[in-house]
C-alpha cells in the first residue's frame, strides 16, 4: 500500500512537471507572436506595400507559417487575417479557425466564421492583398491551387486582381527577429549542442561496438525524452576517409582511428536548429588527436573567425558572399566547388551561411548560393545564420589527400556583426 502511494506521488509530481513546462512554452510562443504583430508586422507590411494579408487553412492542410500564427482549430476553410488600417498596430482577426490555444494566447482583435470574408474583405478595400504564393521559397507557399481560386470566386474579380505573392513579407516577418525569439533560439542551441557532443563521447560510443546508426538512435531518443521536434529527420552521423564520406547514420561500426562527424538540429517552440560536430577515435597508443587533424581544424577555424569578422548588416546576403570570399583570399585560401577540392597544398573553402530558425533552413537572407532569391536579399539586424563552411585540407598520412572539415553553428546577425548564441564548436571532440 506504502509503494503504491509513493508511486502515484511521483507519478503526480512527474505530471506536473510536465504540464508545467508545457505551459510555459506555450506562454513563450504567445510572447513571441505577439511581440513580432506589435513590432514587426507593421514594418514589413509597409515595407512590401502590402494593405492586407490572408493566410489560409484546412483541416489536415496548413500553412507552414501555422505555427507562428498560433495554430487553432480549422474546419472547411480558416483565414488569419492582417490589415493596416492606417494605425500603428496592424489589425488580426481569425476567421474560420479558433480553439483554446489560438483565443488564449491574447493575439488577435476578433474571432468570426469563415463566411464573413467577403464582408470583411469588401469593407476594408485593400488596394493590394498578400497572399503566400512562391516559386522558389517553400516556407512562403502555403496556398493551395483549388484554395486559391476559392478565394477568387469568394472576393470576386476586383479583389482578385488585388491579389500578389506575400514571397518577400513572409521571409521579412519570420526573419527579423524580436529578443524572446532569440532567447528561445538560444535555449534551444543549447540543447541541441549538448545532446551532440555527449553523442561523440564514450558515455555512447564505444569503438569496435558502437555503429553510426546507434549514436544517430540514441541522439533521436534524447529529442524524443525532452520534447523536440527537428527538421532533418535521422542525425547525419557519418565517417569521413580519403576518398569523402565513408557511410552514414549505417550499421557501420566504429573503430580506432576513425574521423567522425556529425550534422543534426532540434526544434524547440518553433525555432530549429542546424549545426555539425566532429570526433576522432583514439588507435591503441594514441592519447591525443594527430597533429594533422588538429591542423585541418584549425585551418577551418581560422575560415570561420575571417567569416564571422566579415559579415554585416545593411548589405545584401550575395555582397557579403563576396566581401567573405575576397578576404578568405586574402588570407591565402581558395574557393573551390562542394567537394571538388584543388591537388595543391592549399586549404579550399567553400561557404554556405544560410537563413536559419522556424526551420533548420530558414526564410531570411542567406549567403548561399543555393538559395538564389534570398541570396538577393538585404542582411539585417536579428536575422538568425547558420554560420557553415567546409574547409579542405591536406593530410600526409592520406597521401596529400584532402580532409574536409565541416563546421557549423548558429549566430544571431547585430548592428556590430555576427555574435554567437551557444558555446560553439572549438575543437575536435576525443572518444577514447
Amino acid at each position: 500500500m506504502k509503494k503504491t502511494f509513493l508511486f502515484l506521488i511521483t507519478l503526480l509530481m512527474v505530471q506536473s512537471a510536465f504540464s508545467q513546462e508545457a505551459y510555459r512554452r506555450w506562454r513563450v510562443m504567445n510572447q513571441i507572436r505577439n511581440d513580432k504583430f506589435d513590432l514587426i508586422l507593421p514594418e514589413v507590411m509597409k515595407e512590401n506595400n502590402i494593405d492586407m494579408w490572408i493566410i489560409t487553412n484546412k483541416e489536415g492542410n496548413f500553412d507552414p507559417l501555422y505555427h507562428d500564427m498560433g495554430e487553432g482549430y480549422a474546419g472547411q476553410n480558416g483565414y488569419y487575417i492582417f490589415t493596416n488600417i492606417g494605425k500603428p498596430r496592424i489589425e488580426r482577426v481569425a476567421l474560420g479557425i479558433d480553439g483554446g490555444f489560438l483565443e488564449g494566447g491574447g493575439s488577435y482583435d476578433y474571432f468570426g466564421s469563415e463566411s464573413e470574408l467577403k464582408d470583411f474583405v469588401t469593407k476594408r478595400d485593400p488596394k493590394r492583398i498578400g497572399l503566400n504564393m512562391s516559386k522558389m521559397i517553400g516556407g512562403a507557399d502555403g496556398l493551395s491551387y483549388t484554395m486559391y481560386h476559392h478565394l477568387a470566386e469568394t472576393l470576386g474579380k476586383k479583389y482578385e486582381d488585388r491579389f500578389v505573392s506575400a514571397e518577400k513579407l513572409v521571409s521579412d516577418f519570420r526573419s527579423r527577429r524580436v529578443a524572446t525569439e532569440i532567447a528561445t533560439f538560444a535555449e534551444a542551441g543549447m540543447l541541441s549542442y549538448t545532446i551532440a557532443e555527449k553523442a561523440f563521447s564514450n558515455e555512447v560510443i564505444t569503438p569496435g561496438v558502437t555503429t553510426l546508426e546507434n549514436v544517430a538512435w540514441w541522439m533521436r531518443e534524447q529529442q524524443f525524452k525532452n520534447n523536440l521536434e527537428t527538421s532533418f529527420g535521422m542525425p547525419s552521423v557519418y565517417v569521413t576517409g580519403p576518398d569523402g564520406i565513408v557511410a552514414t547514420s549505417t550499421d557501420r561500426i566504429i573503430q580506432r582511428g576513425d574521423i567522425l562527424m556529425l550534422d543534426w538540429g532540434v526544434g524547440l517552440m518553433n525555432m530549429y536548429t542546424d549545426m555539425k560536430r566532429v570526433a576522432y577515435v583514439l588507435k591503441e597508443g594514441e592519447t591525443d588527436v594527430p597533429e594533422s587533424i588538429k591542423n585541418a581544424f584549425n585551418q577551418g577555424v581560422k575560415v570561420r573567425d575571417i567569416i564571422k569578422q566579415t559579415i554585416k548588416p545593411g548589405i545584401t546576403a550575395e555582397q557579403n558572399m563576396s566581401n567573405i570570399y575576397k578576404a578568405l583570399e586574402q588570407a591565402g585560401f581558395s574557393k573551390i566547388a562542394f567537394n571538388k577540392p584543388s591537388e595543391d597544398g592549399k586549404t579550399n573553402v567553400i561557404i554556405g551561411c544560410h537563413s536559419v530558425g522556424n526551420w533548420g533552413h530558414g526564410l531570411g537572407p542567406s549567403i548561399a548560393e543555393w538559395n538564389p532569391v534570398r541570396f538577393k536579399y538585404t542582411v539585417k539586424p536579428t536575422n538568425l545564420l547558420s554560420i557553415e563552411l567546409f574547409a579542405y585540407s591536406p593530410l600526409p598520412e592520406w597521401g596529400g589527400k584532402k580532409l574536409r572539415i565541416p563546421l557549423e553553428d548558429d549566430a544571431v546577425v547585430t548592428e556590430r556583426g555576427i555574435e554567437w548564441l551557444y558555446p560553439i564548436n572549438q575543437r575536435v571532440l576525443l572518444i577514447k
